[in-house]
């Protein structure tokens, strides 16, 4: 079994590359831009390629699915890049390929607000996918830079899925039906994603859970097992948004970026602007094993259970990252 992890943002550390060695974990999709420009991005790719240099025997940059699976068999983690904003694009449909070759695979087209391309879920109006959107989704599909709607709103998000010619995922978000946060996905979006073959990563960021940092991890697998029970078990992953270590400045640039003066508290309080404690089954990289023993439980069958902690994640990299030639 591969495990994988869909998308993480911690605040990397020798400790967390040797986490992720105990815990097992085969892949990570990591974010290296929420709002930085191309040029900053740059920079980003810069200090995971030391990374890469003073940590060989933990981690390695991953392109494709086969990059994961040489990865296990050296015993190392396979990172894998992306974005949460298309702003590393800036305004040219240009980047879009030469982020791909610097080793991006999936770039969200909106981050709660509107973006050139399409409508985030904290928007009051969704308008959809803009002009220029559609033409960086055709560009996506042809290069193998997968379309992530994980911040996106319901329109541009089934508009997405219709429009582009290969799955698209949601690479860290639940259903709406469990907890009704504003980034939670309704059933219809689910049944759409899922029709079309894209990939849904279950959240364990608390304010996406039901009962937030109380959660349990019993509430969380019965989640899972109506998923799948919603859109099928071989379209659905893990990708917990773990921001381990992360100061709460960080979630400031997260949710305000350099687009406002004020401080916008997302789905919390101003009393719980920072990170919230994380639920006491998932700490670090070392407790997936508590999500599969979780799945067992709740009727899982060793395959599916194998297929939610990374296998469908995996086949989505062999289908998803390389040119349409």
């Amino acid at each position: 079994m591969h495990l994988i992890d869909n998308l993480q943002y911690a605040n990397w550390s020798e400790k967390i590359f040797r986490q992720m060695r105990e815990g097992g974990v085969d892949a990570v999709h990591v974010t290296i831009a929420y709002h930085e420009m191309f040029r900053e991005t740059v920079a980003n790719f810069e200090q995971w390629n030391r990374w890469f240099e003073r940590y060989p025997d933990l981690i390695c940059q991953a392109r494709t699915g086969d990059d994961v699976r040489a990865a296990k068999r050296d015993g190392r983690t396979a990172i894998i890049f992306g974005f949460q904003n298309p702003s590393p694009i800036e305004d040219d449909i240009g980047l879009v390929e030469i982020c791909h070759t610097l080793g991006a695979r999936f770039m969200q087209l909106s981050y709660n607000n509107q973006s050139l391309l399409a409508t985030g879920c904290y928007e009051a109006e969704d308008p959809g996918i803009t002009r220029m959107g559609k033409q960086v989704i055709k560009e996506m599909n042809r290069v193998g830079l997968v379309v992530d709607m994980s911040h996106s709103a319901d329109r541009s998000t089934l508009e997405a899925i219709e429009i582009s010619e290969r799955p698209i995922a949601i690479t860290h978000a639940n259903p709406a039906f469990w907890h009704p946060a504003l980034r939670n996905k309704s059933d219809t979006v689910l049944k759409e994603l899922a029709a079309s073959g894209g990939m849904l990563g279950f959240s364990f960021y608390p304010h996406h859970l039901k009962d937030k940092t109380d959660c349990t991890l019993e509430s969380f697998c019965e989640m899972v097992a109506k998923t799948a029970e919603l859109v099928g078990a071989t379209q659905i992953g893990l990708g917990s948004d773990l921001c381990q270590d992360q100061p709460d400045s960080v979630v400031e640039w997260m949710r305000v970026g350099r687009w406002s003066k004020e401080i916008d508290y997302g789905e919390g309080s101003a009393s719980d602007a920072g990170f919230p404690p994380m639920p006491s089954w998932f700490q670090d990289n070392r407790d997936f094993g508590n999500i599969a023993a979780g799945l067992r439980a709740v009727g899982f069958s060793a395959e599916e259970t194998a297929g939610v902690m990374g296998e469908n994640w995996l086949r989505f990299y062999d289908r998803s990252f390389g040119k349409i030639t």
